[in-house]
């Protein structure tokens, strides 16, 4: 079984004179105003080495600051492949822009050679994160079957339910315990496992696929031969579900394959990475919410005090917290494109920074506090345009079912040990804590 499944045909990048996914006769969106553009500045001279090192805790990358200061549109090198350079931008308006434009591809990026964070692929070329509109969107119309409203009102007492039993096993061992292993990891895992229908039993020998994937410092070799146990086994569990009547995911995925929507090494790939990014990425996101709060105590009391704020206190924290290392996957422009003043020409690779964009101080007052309060303008944690998380309602559904469970069933919840000696996961795509000892 190959790690990186065949890619399935698609369109290819588009001339200048069709971008990308757009017919010949439609117009692409317009760039935020700017100052007339000006040629692309010098090449690896000019361009920044971005090491993209491991940071203390969630301190924002003083890097990304910096760009938004004074260089919104630059030239980075990222630690791997560093003869090569790309752009990237930090501006709200720039980020929106860039990540909806057609003009802006990833399908383009499959056989392009970019400066990168990681020296291997971690996503599969045949799913969602490689691929353009409009075969983008037929791809996302079939697993937006299995993230409805319905679907999401149907997980939330589940995911109540485990919390439930989490914390009542922790309450028994007694004070101080981990909350990464009683509460951060077990639940999401449990609930994207609930999504796609995957067994009580087998949910173990899935656990430690993600985090071997997602990883910058276990190599090639390790995420590649975890990358081949989790495919072996979602294509096993995809054939389990040929005629099954059930409305799990794997059986969304199962029916799409076996009526020819998609293929073998679509159907795979987008079920493996739903189950990648729903058991690590939110693990740790929700761990750094509670770490967040559990370092500034004023906000932790006035969620006490005032429950129903707790939707808007997770919007708030998702924007305000790091909750990445670095930037994702870029996009490769089709044709030559300004961007904030800045031309960007055919063929150059172009990352966009969704924390930077969170930060702008242009769009968020006082963007570095972290403020309940806030209302306007949306944040873009969960990206933008066709890339959007199709996982945010679940993601979010999962932070707030976790913060309330703990707000109500430990009232005096803190930290067992100093903050500074909270150690946090390093070269990981995604930053969080390895443990989180609480006291109650």
């Amino acid at each position: 079984m190959t790690t990186q499944p065949t890619q399935p045909a698609r369109p290819g990048p588009a001339s200048a004179a069709s971008p990308a996914g757009t017919p010949p006769d439609s117009t692409a969106p317009a760039a935020p105003a700017t100052s007339p553009a000006a040629p692309a500045a010098g090449g690896r001279d000019s361009a920044r080495a971005w090491a993209v090192d491991d940071l203390p805790a969630l301190q924002f990358d003083p890097l990304l600051h910096e760009l938004l200061r004074d260089e919104p549109v630059a030239r980075i090198r990222l630690p791997f492949s560093t003869d090569h350079d790309a752009w990237v931008v930090t501006r709200y308006q720039d980020v929106k822009f860039v990540t909806s434009d057609p003009r802006f591809s990833r399908t383009a990026l499959v056989d392009a050679t970019v400066t990168a964070m990681s020296g291997h692929r971690v996503a599969s070329p045949a799913g969602l994160n490689y691929a353009d509109p409009p075969y983008h969107t037929k791809l996302r119309k079939i697993v937006n079957k299995a993230f409805t409203g319905q679907h999401m009102k149907r997980l939330r007492p589940m995911a109540q339910q485990t919390v439930g039993e989490l914390l009542d096993t922790m309450a028994e061992q007694g004070s101080p315990a981990d909350l990464m292993t009683h509460l951060h990891g077990p639940l999401p895992l449990s609930v994207v496992c609930d999504l796609l229908g995957i067994d009580e039993r087998e949910r173990v020998r899935v656990s430690a696929w993600p985090d071997v994937i997602l990883s910058t410092g276990r190599g090639a070799a390790a995420s590649n031969a975890a990358k081949g146990e989790v495919t072996a086994y979602i294509t096993d569990l995809l054939r389990s579900r040929f005629d099954s009547e059930a409305d799990d995911l794997a059986a969304v995925l199962a029916q799409a394959w076996q009526a020819g929507d998609i293929n073998e090494a679509e159907a795979v790939s987008l079920a493996t990475a739903i189950l990648v990014s729903g058991a690590h990425a939110v693990r740790y996101n929700s761990a750094n919410m509670v770490y967040m709060l559990l370092t500034h105590p004023e906000q932790l009391d006035r969620l006490r005090t005032e429950p129903a704020l707790l939707p808007a206190a997770v919007d708030e924290l998702l924007r305000h917290i790091p909750h990445r290392n670095g930037v994702g996957l870029p996009r490769i422009a089709t044709e030559d494109v300004e961007v904030g003043g800045v031309r960007i020409r055919a063929g150059e690779a172009v990352y966009a920074s969704y924390l930077a964009a969170n930060r702008d101080p242009e769009v968020f007052a006082d963007p570095d506090a972290l403020d309940f309060d806030r209302a306007g303008v949306a944040h873009l944690s969960f990206g933008h345009g066709p890339h959007h998380c199709m996982g945010a309602m679940m993601a979010r559904m999962e932070s707030e079912v976790m913060l309330a469970a703990l707000l109500e069933r430990f009232p005096r919840l803190r930290l067992a040990v100093p903050a500074e000696e909270i150690t946090f996961q390093s070269k990981g795509f995604i930053r969080g804590p390895r443990e989180l000892p609480v006291a109650w």
